[in-house]
């Protein structure tokens, strides 16, 4: 009799006898991809079998894989400096790095901090807040957010989060947090008020949030101008603003940042994902003038205690670099429009179909929801639309009934229409 582990190249085998994979029970996990070599939009497994990269492995390679520009500005600096500790030492390629962030940032932002990750990146900027306030003098104990947002899994991100399937086993455990609902055209005023009430009752150090798009709650789409209001209410009460653009910076949504389509401007932002292009685990905290200041003092306590041995890494300050001048090219600013206009057209088919509903695009991210009772978000109709997927050959992580996409930026039209073709056979074949 033949078991399931037979069928397991010797690749997967070992994968399943060594690692511990992320977001999956593994008693009763799909044996892994093996995925040997990428390009561009496209990835190889070990037998052969091309995928197309609808997501850009997470939202972090906007440029594509095995991008050669990237690769090369990677190579040379290697056979210069791989590494230095950054306590007490820096190097030319973050000096460069942190000038560049801080010409295209908004212009509130003059302080770059470095991490490895868009979870540390949060993490970071929750300690500075907290520890913003008491430097000034005034001790705060909790946060506010967004319900169903995510900002990592680190314990301070988590706190900040609210998809209870991340956090649930950590209840009582996590920094204080108060949720608001994501505002819309009819309960912007009570958020407002929710928001009033809890800074009155409440020592909150600081707003945290996903600018106008949250990723892992399905990329839920919600109107700049309310969350300038919700800032501004922030502001007049010495409630620090965290602008969380790990997804969504360098382009996602259409401009450079999130924050790009504020009037308001967040006191603190978290970069990572895209920064480096996917290359090389990189992120930064940029804060405001005021926010560093209330860490400057004869006291060394006031300083930020806080750092990472691979922080500010030449390689991946190099990457970075060589990600950003991509991102500002003549060549990116036309592959966004092509894909945003691709998007649109087949936006418009989908608005027409009864099996789906709250069709969004924005930037290049397109999304739906399937017209179904299965919203569970790791649930069986996931499950098996996930599954669905990877037998066409399509690497898309449906979050609950929602499908979407956010491609990397050299993905080809051809591509594309693949993609909306499976689309269009999973809602034929999993709404009735």
């Amino acid at each position: 009799m033949t078991s399931k582990k037979d069928n397991l190249s010797e690749l997967q085998q070992k994968d399943l006898a060594y690692n511990w994979h992320p977001y999956v029970q593994h008693k009763t996990m799909q044996p892994p991809i093996v995925i040997t070599k990428g390009r561009d939009a496209i990835l190889w497994d070990e037998n052969g079998r091309k995928f197309i990269d609808a997501i850009g492995s997470w939202w972090c390679n906007p440029h594509g894989h095995a991008n050669k520009y990237i690769s090369k500005a990677i190579s040379r600096q290697l056979k210069t400096l791989e590494h230095v500790l950054f306590g007490g030492f820096t190097h030319p390629k973050a000096i460069e790095l942190s000038e560049r962030l801080l010409s295209i940032l908004p212009h509130n932002q003059k302080k770059v901090f470095y991490s490895d990750n868009g979870s540390t990146a949060v993490e970071v900027a929750i300690k500075m807040a907290l520890q913003y306030h008491i430097n000034k003098g005034e001790k705060k104990d909790c946060i506010i957010s967004f319900e169903d947002a995510f900002h990592g899994d680190t314990f301070a991100a988590m706190a900040a989060s609210g998809i209870g399937l991340y956090t649930e086993s950590f209840k009582g455990l996590l920094l204080k947090n108060h949720r608001i609902p994501v505002p819309t055209d009819e309960n912007i005023e009570q958020v407002e008020n929710q928001l009033k009430e809890i800074i009155k009752n409440n020592k909150a150090a600081a707003f945290i949030f996903e600018p106008i798009l949250q990723g892992a709650a399905g990329m839920r789409v919600y109107k700049p101008k309310y969350l300038d209001r919700l800032m501004a209410i922030c502001r007049e009460s010495e409630v620090l603003t965290i602008a969380d653009e790990v997804m969504t910076g360098f382009c996602r949504t259409g401009k450079l940042f999130a924050c790009d389509y504020l009037e308001e401007k967040p006191d603190i932002i978290c970069l990572s994902k895209a920064l480096t292009g996917g290359f090389i685990p990189l992120s930064a905290t940029t804060t405001t003038q005021k926010v560093y200041d209330a860490f400057l003092s004869d006291e060394v306590n006031k300083a930020l205690f806080h750092g990472h041995t691979f922080m500010a890494n030449p390689a991946g300050c190099a990457a970075a670099l060589a990600s950003i001048n991509l991102t500002l090219s003549k060549q990116t600013e036309d592959n966004l429009e092509r894909i945003y206009q691709h998007n649109l057209t087949f936006a418009l088919e989908l608005k027409d179909n009864p099996k789906v509903k709250n069709v969004e695009v924005l930037g290049v991210m397109l999304r739906f929801e399937l017209n179904v009772n299965d919203k569970d978000y790791y649930g069986d109709l996931r499950n098996k639309v996930y599954d669905y997927f990877m037998k066409n050959r399509i690497i898309a992580r449906p979050v609950g009934n929602v499908l979407y996409i956010l491609p990397p930026y050299c993905i080809t039209n051809k591509q594309l229409n693949k993609v909306y073709k499976v689309f269009r056979k999973t809602i034929n074949k999993f709404v009735s």
